[in-house]
């Protein structure tokens, strides 16, 4: 892994210091009782789980305009920080921009994240050593064992569940830093962990319920929901959370037929697959492509395209991430790329650093 560029691309203060006020609008929601009633009922057992520490690198992914920020969706474990090359003062992180936000180094941001009980962790993701980004994860398992933890990189069948423990290679797990994309601990390879993590003896983050909150999707929807969010929040924080939230409904709320003919300004979402995967954009779909769409199980939104820049010699497409701890602030890049959707297959298109300038 290696940044795109090492030039770092430019974004405003005010769009940075916008996308952070949002950011920190919506985590506080994972903190709001009434927010989480309203959700009670959809919410699966081990979501209804209430952790006391906040969810780890919530990503949050946003298009800038010539209006604004936007978001384009939330990430319940991000990742990307790690790059590989110790040619700047981040180590092998993403440089990171001088700003009263980002107080510290970003190593020391990221060991904070780690609650202090947290002696012995394992970083886990299915089929662990295949994934694109276990160099990041063996980054991390690094950092915290220079720093007196104890960790590991494993997938979930390296991990021993006994009397409700999971233990690794004989030895006693606290923790799980979770970069599996199971968020509910649905599946039969994660039994051990889903009964761990609801018996409390283990603790696992980011965790169910910071993505049943505000990672699902169909969050989005409820947040464009006319008298919804109102329920719970300031009308300021409504105002701003449809501002920067592209207008998003459930497929089967909407008029098939005028969903088809505006389909060029729309974007059509799988509701339960995370990131980019399975997105379609509206100008490139066929006839009957949209008609074998789940109405009940897509969301479709607004079109927000991306900003573009100049790096290189290149035009290329850009958009930004913010890392969030809590309300905490733990690091912000950007993604270039070329083509429809955000990828890194081209040469050239990767990670970037940004630098926040003021106007």
């Amino acid at each position: 892994m290696s940044l795109a560029s090492r030039t770092p691309v430019s974004i405003r203060e005010t769009d940075f210091l916008q996308m952070l006020q949002f950011a920190r609008a919506i985590q506080s929601l994972q903190y709001n009782a009434c927010y989480a009633n309203l959700l009670e009922d959809e919410l699966p057992p081990t979501a209804r789980l209430i952790p006391d520490w906040p969810a780890m690198l919530m990503g949050f992914d946003f298009h800038l305009t010539p209006h604004g920020p936007r978001l384009i969706e939330i990430n319940n474990n991000a990742g990307g920080l790690f790059v590989g090359a110790s040619s700047s003062r981040e180590g092998p992180w993403i440089p990171q921009p001088p700003h009263e936000e980002l107080r510290g180094s970003l190593e020391q941001r990221l060991l904070g994240m780690f609650a202090p009980a947290w002696h012995t962790i394992v970083i886990m993701d299915e089929n662990v050593r295949e994934q694109f980004m276990f160099p990041e994860m063996e980054a991390y398992a690094r950092l915290l064992n220079e720093h007196g933890r104890r960790c590991w990189v494993a997938s979930p069948e390296e991990l021993a569940l006994t009397d409700s423990a999971l233990s690794f290679r004989g030895k006693h797990v606290d923790a799980i830093y979770n970069r599996h994309t199971d968020f509910y601990l649905q599946t039969p390879e994660l039994a051990h962990v889903r009964r761990a993590f609801l018996t409390g003896t283990v603790d696992l983050n980011p965790y169910p319920r910071s993505y049943a909150l505000v990672g699902d999707k169909r969050r989005m929807v409820d947040w464009w929901r006319e008298g919804w969010l109102e329920q719970c929040v300031s009308p300021e924080t409504v105002s701003l959370v449809r501002g920067l939230t592209p207008e998003t409904h459930r497929l089967d709320e909407v008029d098939a037929q005028w969903a088809w003919q505006h389909r060029k300004s729309l974007v059509f979402k799988p509701a339960a697959r995370h990131g980019g995967k399975g997105v379609l954009l509206g100008r490139s779909i066929s006839r009957k492509r949209f008609e074998l769409l789940n109405p009940q199980e897509t969301i479709v939104q607004q079109f927000v395209p991306p900003s573009q820049v100049e790096l290189e010699g290149r035009r290329l497409k850009l958009d930004v991430r913010l890392f969030m701890h809590g309300s905490n602030l733990i690091a912000i890049a950007g993604r270039v790329w070329l083509g429809q959707v955000t990828n890194f297959r081209q040469p050239g298109t990767g990670w970037v650093a940004l630098s926040v300038d003021a106007e």
